[in-house]
């Protein structure tokens, strides 16, 4: 006697909860001075929207993630670091959360910027 197991419902995660997720962690980037929109109409569309989460494009294909982040990054760091780290935590931190496989995280760097502190 077997018992099938029949699924009660299922889980949807939007994407604006994954760009939550996905901004959270690249703020606390080393190198990371922001995440910025990828160009003027994604920063007027980012502010009439209340669910993108600017600087972060999120796309679900074939049950996997594709993660674009824009971001801004701090004058004198190594630039590649600076990337590949972000794409190692983003791509961590999003498969830890939702237990969902992540295709690509690709950074953008939109500009570099001056730290204030001396």
């Amino acid at each position: 006697m077997s018992e099938q197991i029949r699924p009660k419902g299922k889980i949807e995660v939007s994407s604006a909860a994954i760009s939550s997720i996905v901004s959270e962690v690249v703020q606390r980037c080393y190198g990371v001075v922001g995440v910025v929109p990828r160009n003027f109409a994604a920063e007027v569309a980012d502010l009439l929207s209340a669910d993108r989460k600017r600087g972060v494009e999120i796309r679900v294909r074939n049950k996997m993630i594709v993660i674009n982040v824009f971001v801004v990054v701090e004058y004198g760091t190594r630039i590649a670091s600076v990337a590949q780290s972000v794409k190692n935590v983003v791509r961590y931190q999003v498969e830890k959360a939702l237990e969902m496989p992540v295709e690509a995280v690709n950074v953008h760097v939109q500009a570099l910027r001056v730290s204030d502190e001396e």
